[in-house]
C-alpha cells in the first residue's frame, strides 16, 4: 500500500520520508498512539516505500523481505509443546490485511478462530524472526520487520527481541506499532526511536468519509465528531447495529439496576458480560469510561465538549446528574482496575459482579 491510502498523518509520513532521504533512518522505530489513528497503515506504507512500492510483490504484501509479527493464540489442534508463531496464521493475516490496514484486535481474533483467549507474541516468534532476518536480503535492499502490538510479547520473547534490536542484522529495519508503550521493557523502549501518532483531526475524518465512503456531509460531520480521532471508530459508526448500541444498552441496564440496588439482576448482568471474549469485555469497559465522561461533561451544558449519539444523549439527559465531582474519578478508577484484572485473566464473573456492587456505592455519592 502507499501513503495516500493512510487517513491523514501527513506529519508522521513526512518525518519518516525525510529521515530516509537524509540517511538518518534508525534501525528500530516505534509508532505509538491510540487505536484507530493509523499506526499499522503508516507502518505498512513505510515498509512498502522502503522495499519499492511499485514492486508487484510489495503491492500484494508478499515481498520475501517483508516480515509481519503479530499476536497469536494457541488452537486446540496445536501440540502441547508448540509455541504459536505468526506463520501459523499467515493465510488469515494476509487475507485480513489485504482488505485494509484498519482493523481491530477483535477482528483479528475472529480471523484466527479465537474466542475467550488472550492473544500474545510468544518466544517462538522471536526465534522465527531471528532465523528470517539472519538471511540475506533477497532483493539486495532492506529487510523490514513490522511488529503489530509489541506490548503483547511475553517476557521471554521481549528479552530475545531486545538482543535482536541491540545487534540488528545488516540493512534491517524494525517498525513497531504500539498502543501501550509502558507495558514494554524499558530497555526496548530506550533502543527504538519513538514517534507519536496523534488522533486524526475531525475535519480529516469528515473529508475521508465523504470521499472514500460517499456519505453526506452532515452524516460525515456527525460521525467524525463521535470518532474522537479514530478512523476505526468512524467505520464502526457507519455500520448498522454497531457494537456500541449493545454497549449502550448494557450501560443503561447497569446504571438503572445499580441505582435500584437490584443485586440479583446485577449478578445476571455480570454473567452476561462474562460470556464475552476478553477483548470485547475490555472494549465495553472502555465504552463505560467514555460514556461516563460524556455524562459528566453533559452537566456543564456545553454542546461543543459533548460527543454522544442521539440515543446516548437521550439517556444522559436524565442520568447525567448522577455522575459528578464526588464520583467521577472513582468511577474511572473502578473501570481501569477492571480492565487491568481482565487483562490479567482474572475470573470475569467475579470482576464484573464486584464492578456492579462498587457502582451502586459510587452512584450514591453526591
Amino acid at each position: 500500500m502507499k501513503f495516500d491510502e493512510v487517513i491523514g498523518q501527513e506529519e508522521v509520513r513526512d518525518r519518516l520520508l525525510q529521515m530516509t532521504r537524509e540517511g538518518r533512518l534508525p534501525h528500530a522505530i516505534m509508532l505509538c498512539g491510540p487505536q484507530g489513528v493509523g499506526k499499522k497503515a503508516l507502518a505498512i506504507a513505510f515498509a512498502s516505500y522502503l522495499l519499492g512500492e511499485d514492486n508487484a510483490m510489495v503491492r500484494r504484501l508478499e515481498h520475501p523481505d517483508l516480515h509481519f509479527t503479530y499476536p497469536t493464540i494457541k488452537l486446540p489442534s496445536m501440540s502441547s509443546d508448540h509455541k504459536p508463531v505468526s506463520d501459523d496464521f499467515a493465510k488469515e493475516w494476509h487475507e485480513l490485511i489485504m482488505q485494509g490496514p484498519y482493523f481491530t484486535m477483535d477482528e483479528w481474533m475472529t480471523a484466527m478462530g479465537g474466542e475467550n483467549q488472550q492473544a500474545i507474541i510468544t518466544a517462538g516468534e522471536s526465534d522465527a524472526l531471528v532465523r528470517k532476518l539472519s538471511l540475506k536480503s533477497s532483493q539486495g535492499g532492506y529487510k523490514v520487520s513490522v511488529i503489530w502490538l509489541p506490548e503483547r510479547m511475553n517476557i521471554e520473547c521481549a528479552n530475545k527481541l531486545l538482543k535482536l534490536i541491540e545487534e540488528p542484522p545488516q540493512q534491517t529495519v524494525f517498525i513497531m506499532t504500539c498502543e501501550e508503550p509502558d507495558r514494554l521493557l524499558e530497555t526496548i523502549r530506550s533502543r527504538v526511536q519513538r514517534i507519536d501518532v496523534k488522533q486524526i483531526p475531525a475535519e480529516t475524518i469528515c473529508q475521508a468519509l465523504i470521499e472514500r465512503r460517499g456519505i453526506s456531509a452532515e452524516a460525515a460531520r456527525r460521525i467524525s465528531r463521535l470518532a474522537n480521532g479514530s478512523w476505526l471508530k468512524a467505520l464502526e459508526e457507519l455500520q448498522v447495529g454497531t457494537e456500541n448500541e449493545q454497549f449502550l444498552d448494557l450501560y443503561i441496564s447497569l446504571m438503572r439496576l445499580a441505582y435500584q440496588r437490584k443485586i440479583r439482576d446485577l449478578r445476571k448482568w455480570s454473567e452476561v458480560l462474562a460470556t464475552f471474549g476478553r477483548e470485547k469485555q475490555k472494549r465495553f469497559l472502555s465504552y463505560f469510561l467514555r460514556m461516563t465522561r460524556e455524562c459528566f461533561m453533559y452537566n456543564f451544558q456545553q454542546q461543543d465538549i459533548v460527543y454522544m449519539t442521539q440515543q446516548e444523549e437521550d439517556f444522559a439527559r436524565n442520568f447525567a446528574r448522577f455522575v459528578n465531582e464526588a464520583n467521577i474519578l472513582a468511577l474511572y478508577d473502578l473501570a481501569n482496575r477492571a480492565i487491568r484484572d481482565i487483562g490479567q485473566n482474572a475470573n470475569a464473573k467475579i470482576v464484573f459482579f464486584d464492578f456492579t456492587l462498587q457502582t451502586i456505592v459510587l452512584l450514591l455519592q453526591k
